[in-house]
């Protein structure tokens, strides 16, 4: 990567604010994503991501998701991108080893559940009792990087996670992460759905149809 290249792409005050953008997201964002989040007006992002990609400091992956046309675009930080101090690295490196311990400790998934479900409470908390259970967890799942879609038939709401931030560890351990991600949703359902909803089902990667999970709205 030129460094010089690199220093007068992110000398342009809107490169760089989308650059902290993406910098700080927990997971690919899309033109719409960036403009949105920065008041500007796609046209206006669209080419400073072409010039940002250009000089190497991004990657873009094309995300049809089976729609219509063109596929969408969805841009990340390159590998060799500068940190600018931004990614937490220690903080992955902290939760692969502790993702091993709890493996090799061979702790069972109602164990591992619990602490998700204690921070789910907590996460519940502090939302407040103004939004309704289903959003609040929508509001949760998104701000963690899990990119939700919610579909529902009346009784069952289904809140699929098209994306999830911890997918290699998941891949290496789903006995841990998918039940520490079970037990977050349960701990919020628990504290914002009182006997109106419930959860009925959560798939795990080891499910026929992973990643997510089904409640049961009365």
């Amino acid at each position: 990567m030129d460094r010089l290249l690199v220093f007068k792409a992110l000398g342009d005050n809107t490169r760089y604010a989308i650059y902290l953008e993406l910098a700080r997201s927990s997971r690919p964002l899309s033109t719409a994503d960036i403009a949105d989040a920065l008041e500007l007006h796609p046209n206006t992002v669209r080419p400073h991501l072409d010039r940002m990609r250009e000089v190497g400091l991004l990657e873009v992956d094309a995300d049809s998701k089976g729609t219509v046309g063109r596929p969408q675009h969805r841009y990340t930080l390159a590998p060799d991108a500068p940190s600018l101090g931004l990614e937490p690295s220690a903080f992955r490196l902290l939760a692969r080893l502790l993702v091993r311990v709890a493996a090799t400790a061979g702790l069972d998934s109602d164990t591992v559940a619990e602490a998700g479900r204690e921070h789910g409470r907590a996460a519940a908390a502090a939302r407040g009792p103004s939004r309704t259970c289903v959003d609040a967890l929508m509001a949760e799942l998104a701000g963690l990087g899990f990119d939700p879609a919610v579909a529902t038939d009346g009784t069952t709401t289904t809140v699929a996670f098209t994306h999830c931030p911890f997918s290699e560890l998941a891949a290496d351990h789903p006995e841990v992460v998918c039940h520490l991600h079970r037990g977050l949703v349960e701990g919020m359902v628990e504290q914002l759905g009182g006997v109106g909803t419930t959860v009925e089902r959560f798939a795990t990667l080891a499910d026929r149809d992973p990643c997510r999970v089904d409640l049961a709205v009365r």
